[in-house]
């Protein structure tokens, strides 16, 4: 069998692929191929021109902002629960990451959230449904609260306010997919929307929150 030297290895790889995942793809499909005199071709083709890594999570866009509406507090208390003795309504627990367009975990961003009970009224005067925490080192946050309700004009929402360290605040608000509202509420955004879930106790959704962290 004729045996390649490197520079036709690397111009045939060119040729035939076009990304990194599928060089890594036929590298572990056909390893005697890259044999080349003991050493490691593998990691020099990896790093030949054109053959750019490709992200995991690809080119995300930010998360889109919303207005703050007339509602937002500053100082709420640091807590994961806004949970509190007398508060009625579907128990929700919400969880994700705060991470950057890089896909990178952002530790100790700010989320601050707050929304209306579930009878669709805001607490303005303390804090009840009002609170902050800070991403932990792999940017995961979790909320437990309640499903809000709905008031004239909007369909169902949570505010929030989500900082990295030393960076913009990012101000948006998440919606629930298949609510009715969706459909009359003029600032409802699909991407903004998430999946309700049962779980015990109540319900659950995810959503990561995508910012520009410089």
């Amino acid at each position: 069998m004729k045996r390649l030297c490197q520079s036709e290895v690397v111009k045939t790889v060119k040729e035939i692929l076009s990304t990194r995942r599928e060089f890594l793809s036929v590298s572990l499909a056909l390893p005697a191929f890259f044999l080349l005199d003991g050493s490691s071709s593998l990691e020099r083709l990896a790093a030949a021109p054109g053959l750019e890594p490709t992200p995991a999570c690809g080119n995300d866009d930010v998360t889109p902002a919303q207005t703050a509406g007339p509602f937002y507090k500053p100082s709420s208390p640091e807590r994961q629960s806004l949970l509190e003795p007398g508060i009625r309504g579907t128990r929700i627990v919400l969880q994700g990451r705060v991470r950057s367009t890089r896909c990178t975990a952002i530790p100790r961003a700010l989320v601050d959230f707050w929304h209306a009970d579930a009878g669709g009224e805001y607490d303005n005067i303390g804090y009840r449904l009002r609170g902050h925490q800070f991403a932990d080192r792999d940017g995961r946050y979790r909320l437990e609260t309640i499903v809000p309700g709905l008031y004239p004009g909007r369909t169902r929402h949570f505010h929030v306010r989500v900082q990295p360290p030393n960076r913009p605040v990012l101000t948006t608000q998440l919606y629930f997919e298949g609510e009715p509202a969706n459909k009359t509420d003029g600032i409802f955004n699909s991407k903004l929307a998430i999946a309700l879930r049962d779980s015990a106790g109540g319900k659950a959704a995810t959503f990561d929150f995508v910012v520009d962290a410089g």
